[in-house]
């Protein structure tokens, strides 16, 4: 004879399976951190030098549009690096525990050779980690693959750094693409927009950067 009370205990068991599942498969990178306050304060815009800076940047309903030209001049008169509209995180800086960006961006078809998010400061270099894009898709520096079709769509960008751990990760709309040694703890903040790379860069270059957070463990 069948036992009939055994099948609410296996369909209890076949529940509890489901609901593991669909917490894994539902995780966010966020998961386990605390939001940090972002206030205008904390948002510093650098563009070069010599122009206003409504001539590189727009904030319109929301959305931070970045762009800069191949030949602009660098953000101060002298540094001898490349043109750039970007958002500096400042006030929250960090020098250990576990940090995240979140923002969403946009990267128009036809901007290439431009870093348009990083982690700034290290012990070894100037960065822990540069995104660029090249022909639509993403890269860490100017090497390994992290994501491609970027062109003409909002993406979520989530980026995590474990300092104590020496780890960074790239997660994009929520799925991790990317992780890797850091270069050594510092004085780091985040930053997006427009950087132009050393090197086969596009003459005109754009982000737009929306949604914008930091979180922290």
């Amino acid at each position: 004879m069948k036992s009939y009370c055994s099948y609410p205990l296996i369909f209890l068991s076949l529940l509890g399976s489901l609901n593991y599942f669909c917490f894994v498969c539902g995780a966010d990178p966020t998961d386990g951190f605390t939001q940090v306050p972002l206030t205008e304060a904390n948002i510093k815009l650098q563009k070069p030098y010599d122009i206003p800076l409504s001539e590189r940047y727009s904030f319109v309903n929301g959305t931070h549009k970045m762009w800069v030209y191949a030949d602009d001049k660098p953000h101060d008169p002298k540094s001898a690096t490349q043109p750039r509209t970007e958002i500096r995180i400042t006030g929250l800086d960090y020098s250990s525990g576990v940090w995240q960006f979140e923002g969403y961006g946009f990267v128009p078809n036809g901007t290439s050779g431009a870093t348009v998010a990083q982690i700034h400061g290290a012990a070894h270099g100037a960065t822990t980690i540069i995104l660029r894009i090249y022909d639509g898709n993403m890269r860490y520096y100017s090497g390994d693959l992290i994501a491609t079709d970027m062109y003409d769509k909002w993406f979520r960008l989530n980026l995590i750094h474990d300092v104590d751990g020496g780890r960074v990760s790239v997660f994009i709309n929520g799925e991790e693409k990317f992780s890797t040694h850091d270069q050594g703890p510092g004085d780091l903040y985040f930053k997006c927009g427009v950087y132009a790379a050393p090197r086969n860069i596009s003459y005109y270059m754009e982000s737009r950067w929306r949604g914008i957070k930091i979180y922290r463990k």
